[in-house]
């Protein structure tokens, strides 16, 4: 069956949407060794249900159900367009809990004002989440205490890493660098493998070529105590291959245009935050 019977499941942390960001929260959920019986999975979609309650073992339902009424935590991972519909219909069953939103663009405010309290963490997280790899940003309202703080980073941590943030609009930044960066990795990654398959490999050897050089240089970064400004000095000799590559990049305003691309992801991000407010 894809909904499970709710009525004697205590359940201590509720999921509103059961997509790939739920999933991988849920994942790490239950490596931390938390009870797949105490995860509710509320999902209108069948087959999604199926999945989750085949494959994580997690409690489903379709729709409101009284079992949200024990969630200490509900974390709100529908269409930021689905809110207004989903808030009315979910509120007055979950005033008891923390609310975590992984919505893109809502602002903690109007969750707060739709959903009837002021207890809302709202994060940014990234698909790279999926595969332990994550970065999520940060942002709790006044009202949330430091023991929800420390709960919801025992949430985050089997996803990958966080970073809390002091004010709220700082999250368009997140959204920018980060929750919209691994579709420009694989930009990049793209133009490798185009650029490979141009002089004379196949698209398999540049995809090797194109994700190995990304893993590593990215792992050097992290671990390196050389800024990323002195690292790519240090591969780059005059006259060499490294440098006619980025002199034809700097001539071209590659540099230039993928700031000014991330600044337009920025302001995006504020514009739909502007959107549902109205």
């Amino acid at each position: 069956m894809s909904t499970t019977d709710t009525s004697s499941t205590s359940i201590d942390i509720a999921f509103i949407g059961g997509g790939n960001m739920a999933t991988a929260i849920i994942g790490g959920l239950l490596r931390q060794g938390r009870a797949a019986a105490s995860i509710l999975v509320i999902d209108p979609v069948p087959s999604q249900r199926e999945r989750l309650s085949d494959t994580l073992g997690v409690v489903t339902a379709e729709g409101p159900t009284e079992a949200l009424r024990s969630a200490r935590t509900v974390v709100w991972a529908v269409k930021p367009q689905q809110f207004k519909d989903a808030a009315s219909a979910y509120a007055p069953l979950t005033a008891q809990a923390l609310h975590y939103s992984v919505m893109a663009g809502l602002r903690s405010e109007d969750i707060a004002r739709l959903i009837g309290t002021p207890r809302v963490v709202r994060a940014m997280p990234n698909t790279p989440a999926l595969v332990g790899q994550g970065m999520t940003g940060l942002y709790a309202r006044p009202e949330v205490n430091a023991e929800e703080r420390a709960a919801v980073q025992a949430m985050v941590e089997p996803t990958g890493q966080w970073l809390w943030l002091d004010a709220e609009v700082q999250l368009d930044a997140v959204t920018a660098i980060s929750g919209s960066g691994p579709a420009y990795v694989f930009y990049f990654i793209e133009s490798m493998m185009q650029a490979a398959q141009d002089m004379g490999l196949s698209a398999e050897q540049g995809k090797q070529l194109a994700v190995a050089t990304f893993g590593g240089a990215t792992a050097l970064a992290a671990q390196s105590p050389d800024t990323p400004a002195v690292l790519r000095e240090k591969v780059t000799s005059k006259g060499g291959t490294t440098y006619a590559a980025l002199s034809s990049m700097e001539a071209a305003g590659v540099k230039a245009a993928f700031v000014a691309a991330m600044r337009a992801a920025e302001q995006r991000a504020g514009e739909l935050g502007d959107e549902f407010g109205r």
